[in-house]
């Protein structure tokens, strides 16, 4: 099973995330749930407000198990090898989402929910990028945005045997065409 979710997720073998100082327990179990449904190779975070989120009950498919989790110093040493390293925050300048390219190796990097990112990060970053909403949405939702953005702009798997592999054990649901 392993080397075809390796095959399935080819695309994004290459994906980390960075938090910055998350602070609901909730929200990074949401993150580790997306991290897994979108490939994601990696999470690393900053600060003390988050402890118990590998463990907390949004991440019902228990992602934490297989995605590495790591509580870092500082993001900034945990860049991985040839990555672009691209913001995800709401500030002036700004490169929309929709507009956005993404990098085959990317580093994501994303704020606190009730902050911006620091501003010695922001400098490190080789792209930032803005969801266009009305309001602000909160870290997972902005995580799941971004991880869907970047699968819909890829030459993604779209199979019988994704839909299988991928959907609950209850649900057989077929569409009669």
């Amino acid at each position: 099973m392993q080397s075809s979710l390796n095959r399935r997720f080819s695309v994004y073998r290459a994906v980390s995330i960075g938090l910055q100082n998350p602070k609901s327990a909730t929200n990074v179990a949401s993150i580790l749930r997306a991290a897994g449904c979108f490939g994601v190779s990696s999470v690393f975070y900053t600060g003390q407000r988050f402890r118990h989120a590998k463990e907390f009950n949004a991440d019902t498919k228990a992602y934490h198990r297989v995605i590495p989790t790591v509580g870092v110093d500082h993001l900034e040493t945990v860049i991985p090898s040839g990555a672009t390293v691209v913001g995800v925050e709401l500030v002036e300048g700004a490169t929309p989402l929709p507009e956005f390219v993404h990098p085959d190796n990317a580093f994501y990097l994303f704020g606190p929910e009730d902050g911006s990112m620091e501003p010695s990060l922001v400098a490190r970053c080789d792209h930032v990028v803005y969801i266009p909403t009305f309001n602000s949405l909160n870290l997972a939702a902005t995580v799941n945005v971004l991880l869907y953005d970047r699968l819909a702009k890829s030459d993604y798997d779209s199979s019988l045997e994704l839909i299988r592999n991928s959907r609950d054990t209850n649900n057989r649901l077929r569409l009669d065409q």
